[in-house]
């Protein structure tokens, strides 16, 4: 039976949703605050990164910690005025930092993005959307091969996984791209995987689509969800109702007041997240690569580089720091010596992470009609169309073929 669904949040978890609704036979509409593609999914690295499965918290982080936020060579920042009101989220964030945290993390987030390129092609087809969906490796870049040794705990979880991981030392890395200097000695190549060439404008053709099926494209805030009698009949945005059968909350770090209106702890902060865009670089790296020891993403990008990471607490409100955009700079001129461009563009935006590192994905209970699809962290992009196909089919009444109890919106009863 075909249902009016709407759908708060046009990012790519929203549109995602909405495509494979309407691919159901669905109505839909999606309502954004700033319009699609205008958010986080306009910001991220734009890498389809389907190996992410290691958390940020990891054993012996709250050791680490410390010393990074006092160090401005770290991507680790944090408003010191904020503090406070964070400390119970990362109390229980830094309780996951444990091997069991961790195992417990890849296991349940791998049926989300373990499949990611395919997952977006197949989102994409039929879209006018295809051509932003570009097949590439991911490297992550070390200075020596002790320090990807190091590192070797990450890389055995991919492994178990079933991910091919290629080790490239000195030579045969620069040969491989000889875009970088002297200073990385070391890098790993994960084949089979993707990137989105520009992810605002791959999100609003998306949208685009949405709206030549028949979709409707909403700009406007989401105050509050009508119920009768425990069932969804609506939603208020912009001071007017509009009725609905359904709701999914995919706002992102804007979901959690509405969720918490339906009764549904949500323990989630804003990991504010920060790009420097590089416009008509001298160097362009073959594939996206991850520079381990800045924690950050360079990726090939149309007419530009972007380098994506950092992490900052300091809630949705603050406005951006300037230094991690120098440090992102100072970074990329230590790994592409000599490296310059025409023009550079900064932004700041909002990971949505949730305690536990895994996404809300499911029905809302004692509210029917309702779903939720928000915090996916660092992996929104990688994980957005297996979430919003994984809702189509609940709001459809059909039963998804993975085991959805890890996302569920009522597991921090």
């Amino acid at each position: 039976m075909s249902k009016t669904v709407v759908i708060v949040g046009a990012g790519i978890v929203g549109v995602s949703t909405a495509i494979w609704l309407q691919r159901a036979g669905h109505a839909v509409t999606l309502i954004d605050r700033k319009g699609p593609g205008e958010g986080t999914s306009h910001g991220n690295g734009g890498v389809l990164a389907s190996a992410a499965l290691v958390p940020v918290p990891t054993p012996g982080l709250w050791k680490r910690a410390p010393r990074m936020l006092l160090d401005p060579h770290e991507p680790l920042f944090l408003k010191w005025g904020y503090l406070p009101r964070l400390l119970p989220w990362l109390t229980r964030y830094m309780g996951e930092a444990t091997a069991e945290g961790v195992a417990k993390r890849a296991r349940a987030i791998l049926p989300i993005i373990g499949d990611s390129l395919n997952d977006h092609i197949a989102l994409s087809k039929g879209t006018g959307a295809e051509r932003f969906v570009v097949p590439s490796d991911y490297l992550y870049v070390y200075d020596t091969h002790k320090d990807y040794l190091a590192d070797g705990a990450t890389w055995q979880v991919k492994r178990d996984a079933g991910f091919d991981c290629e080790v490239m030392d000195g030579p045969a890395f620069h040969a491989y791209d000889p875009s970088f200097g002297p200073a990385y000695q070391c890098a790993v190549r994960q084949k089979d995987h993707g990137r989105i060439s520009d992810p605002g404008a791959y999100v609003k053709a998306l949208a685009a689509h949405v709206e030549t099926e028949g979709g409707r494209i909403l700009r406007g805030d989401v105050t509050d969800i009508a119920r009768e009698n425990g069932r969804v009949t609506g939603v208020r945005v912009s001071g007017e109702h509009l009725a609905c059968d359904a709701v999914v909350l995919a706002a992102g770090a804007w979901s959690a007041g509405l969720a918490r209106q339906l009764g549904v702890t949500v323990p989630m902060e804003s990991e504010r997240g920060y790009h420097l865009e590089l416009w008509e670089p001298s160097v362009m790296p073959r594939a996206p690569v991850m520079i381990a020891s800045g924690k950050f993403v360079a990726t090939p990008m149309d007419g530009r580089l972007r380098l994506a990471g950092i992490v900052e607490f300091g809630g949705l409100d603050a406005p951006a720091s300037k230094a991690p955009f120098a440090l992102l700079e100072n970074n990329i001129r230590k790994a592409i010596p000599g490296i310059t461009w025409k023009r550079r563009v900064e932004w700041m935006g909002h990971r949505p992470s949730m305690s536990d590192s895994l996404p809300m994905i499911g029905a809302v209970p004692g509210a029917q009609g309702a779903f939720a699809g928000f915090g996916h962290d660092h992996v929104g992009l990688t994980g957005g169309p297996k979430t919003g196909r994984l809702l189509a089919q609940l709001i459809s009444g059909t039963t998804p073929n993975i085991d959805l109890a890890p996302y569920s919106p009522s597991r921090f009863r």
